[in-house]
């Protein structure tokens, strides 16, 4: 007689990882795994970084103004986006402690608040020296929103369809660019660039709206919850960077390295985010409408990458994911400030490539950092290592603002590929999580 055991049935619920095969699920099988509140998050975080993204570059398409307005060099513009991102490694890592302690959803109203206020007083700014104060100060709830609303969707997501929603979530980033475009050319047209940039800051009251809502609608998934409230010591920055022992494994090796993959993506990302539309008009010598049609391409491209990368990252692993995308954007970066200045037209059809893959790199980000950290220190994980990241990487758009002043800024923003290259090696020292369940 066998003493085989009888094969369990799969689960099917809604946190397995072994419910159905990612292709019989559709293409909003993520969707449909969330249950209502999650869907409500999910709305709530996805809205959030639109909006962090919307404030965040209403400065890069203004800066072309702000040299011309406070008479700035290259190096005194690049500081304003080290300055931001500086901040915001500060903003995020407290934004973590603060979703450990006190709540997801309670840390991502205060974050949204935060850089909603200060994006508006910016347009009040007087002088360069001021706008660098509240431009550091917009940095600190810049920095906590995308860690603290990437923790509360994926402590709803299954494991199974983690990466896909996350990814979503990520391309909330593209939409918020796309809209800021949008009220740039329309703003910059009409007004001109001594009143345009003062009301591009202005319109960065709409996250405001949000925070009402998130207030009435918008609740930390339960099991999270409780899980939180059943640990010690939750919120801890020790813990982040406690070594293992013989009893127990120590985060100090996950923090290291995740911060390291931190600071290479976000080095080579905000190099282009900050320097694309700068090079388009002064290199390339566009228009403000012209800049505008060459960055929708390259939008176009970073939304259909980061649902791209948010696919591929459940179907490839987190970390092959990252991988591929390094290599691919380290070449598109290289390939964008080298071509002849007769090619614009070959330079926007390499927009979408290029905002392809800068784009596909984050998708995994959400999950991968999520399921690296236990509960009680997600919050205090996931917002250090993005945000040291983060902070780390803000010299790179400065190094490439004084590279400019003699290499041009084409020639400058092949600094950008060796923050793909570090990404690359950090991912040596960090394990795969795909499939893993939280709480």
């Amino acid at each position: 007689m066998s003493t085989t055991p009888p094969r369990q049935a799969p689960s099917t619920g809604p946190g397995s990882s072994t419910a159905g095969s990612p292709d019989r699920d559709g293409a909003l099988g993520w969707l449909r795994a969330l249950d209502p509140r999650g869907r409500r998050a999910f709305a709530g975080a996805f809205g959030g970084y639109a909006l962090d993204s919307y404030d965040y570059f209403t400065l890069p398409l203004s800066m072309v103004a702000l040299a011309a307005y406070f008479g700035l060099d290259s190096g005194q513009t690049g500081l304003f986006t080290t300055v931001t991102l500086a901040s915001s490694g500060i903003g995020g890592a407290a934004a973590g402690v603060v979703a450990d302690r006190l709540g997801r959803v309670r840390a991502l109203m205060i974050t949204v608040i935060a850089y909603a206020v200060f994006t508006v007083a910016c347009g009040f700014a007087p002088d360069y020296e001021t706008l660098l104060v509240f431009r550091a100060l917009q940095g600190l709830g810049f920095g906590g929103e995308w860690a603290v609303g990437a923790i509360l969707v994926a402590e709803y997501a299954s494991a199974r369809h983690r990466g896909r929603t996350l990814g979503v979530i990520q391309s909330a980033w593209a939409v918020g660019w796309g809209l800021a475009v949008l009220v740039y050319t329309l703003v910059f047209s009409l007004l001109g660039d001594d009143l345009g940039w003062r009301v591009m800051f202005w319109t960065g009251a709409l996250p405001a709206l949000l925070v009402v809502w998130l207030r009435r609608r918008v609740h930390d998934a339960p099991r999270a919850a409780e899980a939180r409230a059943r640990s010690a010591g939750r919120g801890s920055f020790a813990a982040l960077f406690r070594p293992g022992t013989a009893d127990a494994p120590g985060l100090l090796r996950t923090t290291v390295f995740a911060g390291l993959l931190s600071t290479g993506v976000q080095g080579g990302y905000y190099t282009l985010s900050t320097w694309v539309p700068t090079y388009l008009k002064t290199d390339r010598g566009l228009s403000v409408v012209g800049t505008g049609g060459y960055l929708t391409f390259l939008i176009s491209g970073a939304f259909t990458g980061y649902l791209t990368g948010g696919y591929l990252t459940d179907r490839l692993g987190r970390r092959r994911n990252i991988w591929l995308f390094a290599l691919l954007s380290a070449l598109c970066i290289l390939a964008f400030g080298r071509l002849p200045h007769g090619a614009n037209g070959l330079l926007l059809v390499l927009c979408f490539p290029l905002g392809f893959c800068m784009s596909a790199i984050f998708s995994g980000f959400g999950s991968y950092l999520s399921e690296l950290y236990p509960t009680a220190v997600r919050g205090s994980g996931q917002g250090f290592t993005y945000n040291a990241g983060r902070a780390v990487g803000a010299v790179f758009p400065t190094f490439v603002g004084y590279l400019a002043d003699s290499w041009g800024v084409g020639g400058a923003l092949a600094f950008g590929a060796v923050g793909y290259g570090l990404a690359a090696l950090a991912l040596l020292g960090l394990p795969e999580t795909r499939g893993k369940e939280l709480a």
